[in-house]
């Protein structure tokens, strides 16, 4: 049908073993503003792998997320997601030490289900894509300096 990958780098003011266990989304509720979550699956009620969580994607739309891979160690974590009948995403995220602080690696590979799903792909996504990982940048290392979250800025109409 339809792919395509949007890729990002961030740069953290702190070190990977601070940042890694805040991509969970127990603790992303904690720094990210508007996240929103329900478990479905985990042993330890934390993100692990073979975790499944749901989020809100609106109108009545559900997405669900599966954690396919999970290495602490290594601080890489690849997630699933699949919004029925609009695209599955597959986000992988590799931390690695950095000079000052961690850098990370995130990759999004987008796959539409259906010709609205290529449509959403090629006009929301593309758009948003980079504002929204410059706040996701911003806002984790907000909370690590501060213990807050950073609010978004409203938009204005």
């Amino acid at each position: 049908m339809f792919a395509q990958t949007f890729n990002s780098i961030h740069h953290y003011d702190f070190t990977p073993e601070e940042v890694f266990p805040l991509l969970c989304p127990v603790r992303e509720k904690d720094w990210i503003d508007g996240w929103d979550y329900e478990m479905v699956y985990s042993r330890s009620g934390l993100v692990e792998k073979d975790c499944i969580f749901t989020t809100p994607f609106g109108q009545g739309i559900e997405t669900t997320w599966y954690v396919s891979e999970y290495e602490p160690k290594l601080f890489f974590i690849e997630f699933v997601r699949v919004t029925q009948g609009l695209f599955t995403v597959r986000i992988s995220i590799h931390l690695s030490e950095a000079k000052k602080g961690a850098t990370a690696d995130i990759a999004y590979r987008y796959t539409a289900l259906s010709k609205l799903g290529k449509t959403m792909i090629e006009s929301m996504v593309a758009q948003h894509f980079h504002e929204d990982m410059k706040y996701w940048e911003k806002a984790l290392n907000h909370y690590l300096a501060t213990g807050k979250m950073l609010l978004k800025e409203p938009v204005e109409s």
